[in-house]
């Protein structure tokens, strides 16, 4: 019997997604694991993948429109479907009563469904029929070399509108990347688009204009808001000599090269913070109302800057048990995690469970600033630059490199005190950081 698409939840605290774009059209096949839609939820644009192989027989939902999660959005029919769900299209957030009464709302993600029992009006079995025939037709499916389909998925290239080039219209190495740098070129395009408007808009005489919020702009509004205005901040800050930490990530970036690593003074900063908050619990817990939760494993959540095509913004990715692994492991894990959230986007799991967070600025030249705690955590350490200046050290002014750290923490779970310990810790594993190698 026909499939019925629904509006996936996508992150745990999902309502409600939009449907960036469509990658099918109605009448197109596709197979298990095609990516048909790019949804943008609460948090990122996410790609939505299909697990049944058919025709794609009605799209319900158009580009650019927002509907709550377990919502209809398309249609699949099967090989041997004669007709699909006449339910009419829907173009707008349809209210909680009527989406009760065509599917169940999902716990847990989900991106298909069996249709609902419903007798097929004559129009939808002609539109039925007609796919049928288009997917009888093109018997045929895309075909896609392996070398193709692996370069499509770490790029984030759909490779469901693609033509092959390759013989007997197989999709290849070249078509993948060609495509990739045709998204890339039109993401620039769209961003220059809007400063190009935005500078139109003060040269006419400073005219207002609005720009709507995505709706990972809203959450992200909506979550800081609830930070501030709920947990109780505070903020100390150290500075940190960082001369022994950049002699030897140089040293150790010029071995490691020949094999492709590359090590960010963030790396550093993560492994010290992860060992530091073994020696200190409470930067590993969460207020939980009548009672402190401690965590076991130390997952740190990493600040992410995504491009203006991404709809901006920051989104925190998460290494997770991050006291167990080393420098090489954690600068690749960061670097995978950083690129897939700025080419696909991250999934639910990549951002799910941050038990303390980092913010680098320094990256961009920032000196130091302070940072909005992630609930449900406990802390987050805001690090600005290692500025070069005039120090003190050893009763002699020299010049050095000196990082500031500010750590924003909820009073209700870290005093005063917990917190100094702790960023003496920190100081002590940054300016020590051959205790970072073992």
């Amino acid at each position: 019997m026909p499939v019925q698409l629904t509006m996936p939840r996508l992150s745990d605290t999902m309502e409600a997604g939009t449907i960036v774009r469509w990658n099918v059209k109605e009448g197109d096949s596709v197979a298990s694991g095609d990516v048909v839609a790019d949804i943008e939820t609460d948090k990122a644009t996410m790609e939505m993948p299909v697990y049944d192989d058919g025709v794609i027989s009605r799209i319900m939902v158009e580009a650019g429109k927002q509907v709550p999660v377990g919502t209809p959005i398309a249609i699949i029919t099967l090989e041997g479907d004669a007709a699909v769900d006449g339910a009419a299209p829907v173009t707008k957030s349809a209210p909680a009563a009527t989406i009760a009464s065509t599917t169940q709302m999902p716990t847990q993600t989900q991106t298909s469904t069996p249709a609902a029992s419903v007798a097929p009006t004559a129009a939808s079995v002609a539109h039925a029929t007609s796919s049928a025939a288009s997917a009888s037709a093109d018997s045929n499916r895309q075909r896609v070399s392996p070398l193709a389909r692996k370069i499509a998925d770490e790029l984030g290239v759909s490779i469901v509108s693609l033509r092959g080039s390759g013989p007997g219209g197989r999709v290849v190495k070249h078509d993948v990347l060609a495509e990739a740098q045709r998204m890339k070129s039109g993401g620039a395009r769209a961003t220059e688009m809007v400063h190009v408007a935005c500078a139109t808009a003060v040269a006419a005489g400073g005219a207002s204009s609005e720009i709507m919020l995505s709706s990972m702009r809203q959450t992200i509004a909506r979550r800081l808001v609830e930070s501030k205005s709920t947990i109780p901040h505070y903020q100390v800050s150290m500075r940190f000599n960082m001369d022994p930490l950049l002699e030897l990530r140089t040293m150790l970036n010029v071995q490691l090269a020949p094999q492709g690593v590359k090590l960010s003074v963030n790396d550093f900063i993560v492994r010290a913070c992860a060992l530091s908050m073994a020696a200190h619990p409470f930067f590993n817990a969460s207020w939980g109302g009548d009672r402190i939760i401690m965590h076991g494993d130390v997952n740190i959540g990493v600040a992410i800057s995504l491009p203006q095509e991404r709809g901006g913004g920051l989104v925190v990715a998460v290494l997770r048990e991050a006291q167990r692994k080393g420098l090489r492991e954690i600068s690749a894990e960061t670097k995978a995690l950083a690129e897939k959230a700025r080419v696909r986007g991250l999934a639910a799991e990549d951002m799910a469970g941050a038990t303390f967070t980092i913010s680098n600025l320094g990256m961009f030249g920032v000196d130091n600033f302070t940072a909005i705690i992630n609930p449900p955590n406990s802390a987050i350490l805001a690090c600005g630059a290692a500025v070069e200046q005039p120090v003190v050290r050893n009763h002699q002014l020299v010049v050095g490199h000196e990082m500031q750290a500010t750590l924003s923490l909820d009073h209700r779970v870290i005093d005063g005190a917990m917190a100094s310990e702790y960023l003496q810790s920190v100081k002590h594993n940054i300016e020590n950081p051959a205790t970072l190698l073992v």
